[in-house]
């Protein structure tokens, strides 16, 4: 069996497979690196659970690969622009009247997917000036929301793909590593939840994670073609208590190990958070392996 001398995410390359990698570079060198890396899904079939191309995976493959010495991509296309943050100094319109009281004093509680370039520059605005970690850069499967109570903006959310590996999540769920690669797209990861600090309304944000997480497997299988049946965050007690997720009746797991993956590797930076999960679906363990019986 030919020695693995590359790995990417779940992916064993061999010296044959960038040897095939090298080939298919150079026959459309010409034609761009988004091009090349289209041609190495198909080659693959390396599909997401929604039959799209894993595009993003194999561009960023290849510029790994290309860090590495293994191969020597052609120059771009077009100018790397997609590392631009925006300054977000227009200020859009939106209304920042206090509010305060509990959450049972108001009606018409709604919950927005974000679809359209105006809810899109909002709700990067509110995270980038009221959000403590600013923008989350969102890539693969990810939704939005805006909330609004009585008509007012009061708060806005983000849902991305789970972690890869969280070792209190993963003995819960009690998947093995080859299952956890397999199914790990029916897991949401709470990247972000901003109520404005103008809002002062009790249990507010309880209610909001409640009523977001009753629609969350219907959009996300609508968006992306497939169920989601856990939900997970990760909270920073430095900072926060989780008052919210306990009240929304999320259960805390244990703590993360205190490290993020960087490219290929995991470097600890030492600010372990707490882990919380919502089932999403009754039998959530079951619905995730895949065992129907």
């Amino acid at each position: 069996m030919e020695p693995v001398i590359f790995r990417y995410r779940t992916r064993e390359l061999t010296h044959q497979d960038i040897e095939d990698i090298r080939q298919t570079v150079a026959l459309h060198v010409d034609k761009g690196r988004s091009y090349i890396s289209r041609v190495l899904c198909q080659q693959w079939n390396w599909l997401q659970p929604n039959g799209k191309y894993k595009e993003y995976a194999a561009r960023d493959l290849l510029l790994r690969l290309e860090e590495a010495g293994h191969i020597t991509l052609p120059p771009r296309l077009r100018p790397k622009d997609n590392l631009k943050r925006k300054s977000y100094a227009q200020i859009p319109i939106f209304n920042q009247t206090p509010l305060s009281g509990s959450v049972g004093q108001f009606s018409g509680l709604k919950i927005i997917l974000v679809d359209g370039s105006s809810d899109d520059y909002l709700w990067g605005y509110l995270l980038h000036h009221y959000h403590y970690l600013g923008l989350p850069r969102l890539v693969g499967e990810h939704i939005r929301y805006l909330v609004y109570l009585n008509g007012q903006l009061v708060a806005c959310l983000a849902w991305a793909s789970a972690a890869f590996k969280v070792k209190s999540r993963d003995d819960i769920i009690g998947w093995n590593a080859d299952v956890r690669r397999s199914r790990l797209h029916l897991v949401a990861n709470n990247t972000r939840f901003l109520v404005l600090p103008w809002v002062r309304v009790k249990h507010l944000a309880s209610k909001i994670l409640s009523l977001n997480c009753r629609r969350l497997c219907e959009d996300w299988q609508r968006r992306y073609r497939h169920p989601v049946f856990l939900a997970e965050t990760f909270v920073d007690t430095a900072r926060f208590a989780g008052t919210c997720y306990k009240a929304a009746n999320w259960q805390y797991v244990g703590h993360t190990s205190g490290s993020a993956k960087k490219g290929n590797l995991y470097q600890r930076h030492g600010q372990s958070k707490a882990v919380y999960l919502y089932p999403l679906v009754r039998n959530f363990k079951k619905e995730i392996a895949g065992d129907k019986g």
